[in-house]
């Protein structure tokens, strides 16, 4: 029993420090959001108590707009970078040479700055002189304003995005299907199971838990999208790119109202929790896990 304390007592004394740094970098924030969300500060004059006007005034067109932006944002990013890292992956799952270059070329992108390929993509999609406009016009297409057109914007953003980041799950798919044992699918080869049904039946339900790891961490990382729209549209044209994140930042920024800046954070993180939660919870109970 002695011994199971002593056990106890250094496992925590071993997570500390890191329990110690999330509290600081995160729930010390969320928290003084929380106080600072019930009182109309703009930095200049002393903070005034009022209450949950600020989350009133989230209610609003405005707001609901940069809700559905968000989200249809995050849906196109996570649906295209899983669905496209799992079919490279698909395609790069050997040890060869080349398949390993090809993997460094893609996972390249995944660790540039956003800031670089923002600055990159900018030009690239220059209605004037940009490369993606010459290869149209090349075979006849009249140009496009990616950037500068409400209706394409966001998705411009979302391919971006994308082409960003799905060397991340390339990487993380990878891992998972060199997890999987490949006598099982060498005895369903042997039974006549064809390269479909053992994607189906196999492989996929294997690669349960990454997915679902992939899910919520690619989910994450969409609601928190920033620099792209900071570089490329500033949340523009009008309001058709402005997402959550750089709502906040403009609320807080732009026109110093923090009491509303952080009654958005407040949300955020309640959004952020609960998706999670969510997907966990309808994911769980489909998660295959090898021995």
């Amino acid at each position: 029993m002695k011994r199971r304390r002593q056990e106890t007592w250094l496992g925590w004394g071993l997570v500390a420090p890191s329990l110690l740094l999330f509290a600081l970098v995160y729930l010390y924030p969320v928290a003084y959001s929380a106080w600072v969300s019930v009182y109309e500060w703009d930095l200049a004059t002393p903070a005034r108590y009022v209450g949950l006007q600020n989350y009133r005034a989230l209610w609003s067109a405005e707001f609901g707009e940069v809700v559905a932006n968000t989200v249809s944002y995050s849906v196109g990013v996570v649906v295209l970078s899983q669905a496209l890292g799992l079919a490279l992956a698909l395609a790069l799952n050997n040890r060869t040479r080349l398949g390993a270059l090809f993997q460094a070329s893609i996972f390249s992108s995944y660790v540039v700055s956003w800031v670089a390929v923002s600055l990159l993509w900018i030009w690239l999609l220059d209605p004037q002189y940009g490369l993606v406009t010459y290869l149209l016009r090349l075979v006849g297409l009249p140009s496009v304003n990616w950037l500068g057109d409400h209706r394409i914007a966001l998705w411009s953003l979302v391919l971006v995005t994308v082409w960003k980041t799905v060397g991340y799950p390339l990487v993380i798919y990878l891992a998972g299907l060199q997890a999987i044992p490949g006598d099982l699918l060498e005895a369903a080869a042997l039974d006549g199971a064809g390269s479909w049904q053992r994607f189906r039946h196999i492989t996929w339900p294997l690669l349960a838990p990454t997915s679902l790891f992939l899910l919520i961490t690619l989910t994450v990382a969409s609601f928190q999208g920033f620099d792209i729209v900071r570089i490329m549209t500033q949340g523009g044209p009008v309001t058709a790119t402005m997402i959550y994140v750089y709502y906040i930042y403009e609320q807080a920024f732009q026109y110093f109202k923090l009491g509303k800046a952080s009654a958005a954070v407040v949300i955020f993180f309640a959004l952020i929790v609960g998706l999670t939660f969510l997907q966990w919870l309808l994911f769980r109970r489909r998660l295959h896990y090898t021995a």
